[in-house]
């Protein structure tokens, strides 16, 4: 399969040090490894309500931002970008944490639905839904009005162990779907051994 013409990798998070090192901002952190793979800085660019981070991969220029309107209000920047860069829906790659797999686990989709997440709900809002995602898997509480608190809070340590370990896996399939195509970037992707249970 031919690769994918990925132009633009969007990270969800929360902007502000009360959030930098909390589960929501998983998205965050997978453009921040991307980001530092490539030796590019990211800037804030008023214009479009983030920052964006420039790289290269082979032959291919990426852009890569982080919204810093707060999550429900990821859609704008989004949208911004596409506008000014003249790219289209099916180039960009939203990734963000997702309650409903496991801590550790990351799973490639394209298009789909918000799934009950508010920055990929504002996302499909501006934009439509086809685009493509990255889903890394932070656990789930148990109990669904303590989602929140769990999303905005700080991982366990194992957890957070697993997390880091995702979002490597995470950014080698972004570079792989670039390279071999997105078949062969899910194979290797969810083929990983599944992560230990944690407490």
């Amino acid at each position: 399969m031919a690769a994918v013409p990925l132009r633009l990798i969007v990270g969800l998070g929360n902007p502000g040090p009360d959030y930098e090192h909390t589960r929501h901002n998983a998205g965050f952190w997978l453009v921040d490894e991307l980001a530092r793979r490539h030796g590019a800085s990211f800037r804030t660019e008023p214009k479009h309500q983030g920052q964006l981070a420039r790289i290269r991969l082979d032959a291919n220029e990426l852009w890569l931002l982080k919204p810093m309107g707060f999550m429900n209000r990821s859609g704008g920047p989004v949208a911004s970008v596409l506008g000014f860069y003249k790219l289209t829906v099916g180039e960009v790659l939203v990734a963000h944490d997702e309650i409903d797999l496991p801590a550790g686990v990351v799973r490639l989709k394209e298009s789909g639905g918000h799934g009950g997440h508010n920055g990929l709900r504002d996302i499909i809002a501006a934009l439509g839904s086809d685009f493509w995602r990255l889903r890394i898997g932070v656990g789930h509480p148990g109990v669904q009005r303590e989602v929140v608190d769990y999303v905005l809070a700080r991982a366990s340590r194992s957890d957070q162990a697993l997390l880091d370990t995702a979002i490597v896996a995470g950014a080698d399939a972004i570079e792989h779907m670039l390279r071999d195509g997105a078949q062969k970037a899910m194979h290797k992707l969810h083929a990983r051994p599944a992560p230990p249970a944690t407490e």
